[in-house]
């Protein structure tokens, strides 16, 4: 049962990010021919869509919390496929931009928060081996959702691309999330499960005194790294133009999404002995490492190869600890909440950081874009540095004089 469960999320999961997200850059050209907009509004719709989206997290996961994760997603599905019915049909550019925003604020309540929240529930002990099955199957939405978009524009108009795209959360993905509604959560009764790996308890890793300073250090550094994904990932093709990769700019990007794959499927097989505190560590020391690498040896093609892999095993893995991190620490009991919040400030940081990282790149130049982005980087392996000593402070046994009785 847990394979089909986690095979159905998987698919609505790829369906999800594929075309509510994805799909969007590669559909992009067209909509800006036929709303006689230009580009860089077009994505500048996007960003206010995306910021839109983040500002409802915390909403979902209220509502996730208070009402189940399936229930919250089939709703989610049904609104995704109005708004880009809405968003089809939209006659200019300011009905355009309400639709791009109603889809991106319906993201919150049937993309990776959501299906956490919802596996949470289903079954809290095996929840983190869950997600990280979860996200190696929904890594794959990029890969198939980028050609798929660009088959189908040859066929259609981005309009009846957005009303297929419709069909497909109306007719696939609200069936399975309204079976999922149907399956009992777990009430927190129930014993250990035979033979699940070892995972957090519901009670979390951090006591409560401790849980607000651990909650900002967790905001702060999926922010940060947030940011450095974001910007990044936007303008890795111009970013590896410039620095002199030429026509192996793309041979190199398309590593990107392989290395993510394979990041999640190595920590799936041998990731059982690191927390998620330590996991955290490892994903933040990645990325900057890898813009470090692109910053000292290009155009050298290896070491533009290595920044890659190495930027897309650390993103790979900070998609599956945005599910598993916050359950190691704060337990289950408000998980819905608190992974919409965090999701909250990731969405608006994402969609922030393209423009800021444009503007350094204007005035300041590549080497000084790149040095700030992996300075943010660096940060963020300082904040989770911080947040795993305090984990591990917990762990240490107390002095045996500490519990001695007075003499």
């Amino acid at each position: 049962m847990r394979a089909l469960i986690i095979a159905a999320l998987g698919f609505t999961q790829i369906a999800g990010y594929g075309t509510l997200y994805y799909a969007f850059s590669v559909l992009a050209p067209e909509m800006t021919e036929d709303l006689s907009w230009s580009r860089e509004w077009v994505f500048g719709a996007l960003s206010l869509a995306l910021i839109c989206g983040g500002l409802v997290a915390p909403r979902a996961g209220r509502l996730i919390d208070r009402h189940g994760g399936g229930r919250v997603m089939a709703a989610g599905s049904l609104a995704a496929a109005l708004a880009l019915v809405g968003c089809a049909f939209a006659p200019g550019k300011t009905s355009f931009v309400l639709g791009l925003v109603a889809i991106e604020m319906t993201s919150s309540f049937v993309q990776y928060s959501a299906a956490f929240a919802l596996l949470v529930q289903l079954d809290h002990r095996r929840a983190a081996r869950d997600i990280t099955y979860l996200t190696l199957i929904a890594g794959f939405a990029s890969t198939i959702f980028w050609p798929l978009t660009a088959w189908m524009l040859t066929l259609l108009s981005w309009r009846e691309i957005y009303l297929a795209f419709a069909l497909t959360h109306l007719l696939a993905c609200l069936p399975i999330h309204v079976w999922l509604s149907t399956l009992p959560r777990d009430d927190g009764r129930a014993g250990a499960v035979a033979g699940a790996p070892p995972l957090p308890s519901a009670d979390g890793a951090l006591p409560p005194q401790e849980r607000k300073r651990g909650f900002l250090l967790v905001a702060v550094g999926f922010s940060l790294l947030s940011f450095v994904n974001g910007a990044t990932l936007v303008h890795m093709l111009p970013m590896l133009g410039v620095l002199g990769l030429g026509p192996m700019a793309v041979l190199v990007s398309t590593l990107f999404g392989p290395a993510q794959v394979a990041s999640r499927l190595v920590n799936m097989v041998f990731g059982a002995g690191l927390s998620a505190a330590g996991l955290a560590v490892l994903a933040a020391v990645l990325q900057p490492l890898g813009l470090a690498v692109l910053l000292a040896s290009a155009p050298w093609l290896p070491g533009a190869i290595t920044f890659a892999l190495l930027f897309g095993f650390g993103s790979g893995l900070m998609s599956i600890l945005q599910g598993t991190l916050p359950l190691h620490l704060f337990g289950r009991d408000g998980y819905g909440e608190r992974t919409g919040r965090l999701a909250s400030v990731r969405l608006i940081v994402t969609a922030l950081a393209p423009f800021i990282y444009a503007l350094l790149l204007e005035r300041f130049g590549i080497a000084v874009a790149l040095g700030v982005t992996a300075g943010l980087g660096a940060g963020a392996v300082v904040t989770f540095l911080w947040l795993a000593l305090a984990v591990s402070r917990q762990r240490l046994p107390a002095p045996a004089h500490a519990s001695a009785p007075a003499g």
